[in-house]
């Protein structure tokens, strides 16, 4: 049988999809490594590894926008490994200290100038081991450093944002929230202006971050399907509003539909597809980057694609 393939032609209305670091069927891979296994080598062999990894990621993304591009997907988010293990206690690197690490950066400049020219826009989502209010200073530490170093590849490729979740809640929300605000001022420039917040599912809903965005000038990444999970009491059409009203740019929201359907035993788990009624009309119309969190990846984007249009045309 032949794989299936992802067909997406441009979206109307000003609505932008995005895809998710990944791809199901096209043959485009991120390489990666582990930290145990680098530290078998000399430091010498151990950067020479690194920087082929590197380079060759450098050469995946630019074949992932190339991708985008062709088929109208118009937001690509970057693995957070793109530099793998760059920020590891013991395994970790500056880019300099790398073998070519000017031919290695000049690959990833490469990458921003076809995104700029191509209309792509581009964003990182630090893993979930980023906790920016955690009480434990060394999580703490190596959370800013993580920022730091995905601030760095996003000046390289021209990203503008850097999504994070609240982290946790610490038994004490009020205090928890008053912590990230904290230490949401403490990171340099670089990651600062490019920092967003995302609602969660289990801990901070969209109406908990409203007040840290409003303080912080921070804006919201509206993840419906978390809200959908973890209401409170507000409305998606109210909350689309506050949330746009954050952005002094183009928004970037999330969507995603859950695995077993709205009565499943966990409606938190991504389907493989976005079910298109999960998709909210307050979302059509204006400017919108919305990444398209399924498992299916490059072909979700695309049948959310043909739903989307194919409802337009059913409309008039």
């Amino acid at each position: 049988m032949t794989p299936e393939r992802a067909v997406v032609t441009g979206m109307p209305d000003g609505l932008r999809l995005g895809l998710c670091c990944q791809f199901a069927n096209e043959p485009i891979r991120f390489r990666t490594a582990k930290a145990t296994a680098l530290l078998r080598l000399t430091r010498a062999d151990r950067l020479a590894r690194l920087a082929g990894l590197c380079r060759a990621n450098a050469e995946a993304l630019m074949a992932s926008l190339v991708f985008c591009s062709r088929h109208g997907i118009g937001a690509f988010r970057i693995n957070s490994q793109i530099l793998p293990v760059k920020t590891h206690p013991e395994a970790g690197y500056a880019i300099r200290e790398l073998p070519d690490s000017a031919e290695i950066m000049d690959g990833f400049r490469a990458c921003g100038r076809f995104a700029a020219e191509n209309g792509l826009r581009l964003s990182f989502h630090p893993d979930q081991f980023v906790v920016l209010n955690s009480p434990n200073p060394k999580t703490l530490a190596h959370s800013i450093a993580e920022l730091e170093y995905q601030a760095e590849v996003a000046e390289w490729v021209g990203a503008g944002t850097i999504n994070i979740h609240g982290g946790g809640g610490y038994g004490n929300k009020s205090a928890a929230l008053e912590a990230l605000c904290r230490n949401i001022a403490r990171l340099a420039e670089p990651v600062r202006s490019r920092l967003t917040l995302e609602n969660d599912d289990k801990v901070f809903t969209p109406s908990d971050l409203l007040p840290v965005c409003e303080e912080t000038g921070v804006p919201l990444v509206y993840d419906v399907h978390h809200h959908r999970c973890l209401p409170d009491g507000a409305s998606v059409a109210e909350t689309t509003r506050l949330a746009r009203a954050t952005w002094r740019r183009e928004p970037l929201f999330h969507i995603s539909s859950p695995r077993e359907g709205w009565g499943g035993a966990d409606p938190r788990r991504h389907h493989d597809y976005i079910d298109f009624r999960d998709f909210p009309s307050e979302w059509l119309g204006t400017p919108l980057t919305v990444e398209v969190e399924a498992k299916a990846k490059e072909l979700a984007v695309a049948r959310l694609s043909a739903d989307l249009k194919g409802a337009k045309t059913a409309a008039g």
